[in-house]
């Protein structure tokens, strides 16, 4: 077992074939923790979880492909996770998505069937499946991505803001249902939600290298504050908004 901070915590990462989640599961594995990941491409997916695997030595870093669209292989993913390890102590949810409108007037409503189910649909599915083995655990966490324009809509962002907005209500009330199980002691799992204005990452600066990315957080630097929930006690996290860019 690797010592860190997260020594024997499972935590799984949708979402994780992208930049934010390789970062993410870097600086888990870093920290100790069993890593399980997934994502809906299975080559991205390999790709990540090897890279953290050669950078950390000796950690758990392991993938499955999920389609999180699909309600009860979510809960098959949740299920083998907790059967596997013994137990589940967070669930991080990167799974991410853009579409946008130069108007308001423009917006296509298939936009927002897109966004609804990548960036809602997945929330609702992976909080069903893991919000029992969360509870059940010390150190339950929910950590949802989100993003400044769910509480500030610009107006060619109609869709991806009520998406995105949509998936923190859901987020709150998972941490309703914590704050219930906790009952007069108060929550032992939270859900919370970190909130970054957009992301940015190395491949982004090589292509723009005059752009300044005002208010955009590094994933390096979300990946640390995702690894940072664990250091905060659940009634502190539960139900909060942590905000990585100006709040608008």
């Amino acid at each position: 077992m690797r010592n860190g901070a997260l020594s024997g915590a499972v935590i799984a990462v949708a979402g994780a074939g992208g930049p934010a989640g390789r970062a993410t599961l870097l600086r888990l594995a870093d920290a100790g923790a069993i890593v399980v990941a997934s994502d809906n491409d299975p080559e991205r997916l390999a790709e990540a979880v090897d890279a953290a695997s050669f950078e950390h030595g000796g950690a758990t870093v392991v993938g499955d492909t999920v389609d999180l669209l699909d309600r009860q292989a979510s809960q098959d993913w949740a299920n083998r996770i907790e059967k596997d390890f013994g137990h589940v102590d967070g669930l991080v949810h990167l799974v991410g998505g853009w579409r946008g409108s130069e108007t308001f007037t423009k917006t296509s409503l298939d936009d927002w069937d897109f966004l609804e189910l990548l960036l809602v649909r997945t929330v609702q599915h992976t909080s069903l499946a893991f919000h029992e083995a969360l509870q059940r655990s010390e150190r339950g966490r929910y950590v949802l991505i989100s993003a400044a324009g769910a509480s500030r809509p610009t107006a060619g962002n109609a869709a991806y803001a009520a998406a995105k907005a949509a998936a923190e209500a859901w987020t709150l009330a998972l941490a309703d249902y914590f704050r219930k199980a906790g009952g007069a002691q108060g929550p032992t799992s939270a859900a919370a939600i970190l909130v970054v204005k957009a992301l940015v990452h190395e491949a982004m600066r090589a292509e723009r290298p005059n752009a300044k990315f005002a208010g955009f957080t590094d994933v390096d630097d979300l990946a640390q504050a995702i690894v940072g929930i664990w250091d905060k006690p659940a009634a502190e996290l539960n139900g909060n908004r942590l905000w990585l860019t100006e709040k608008p």
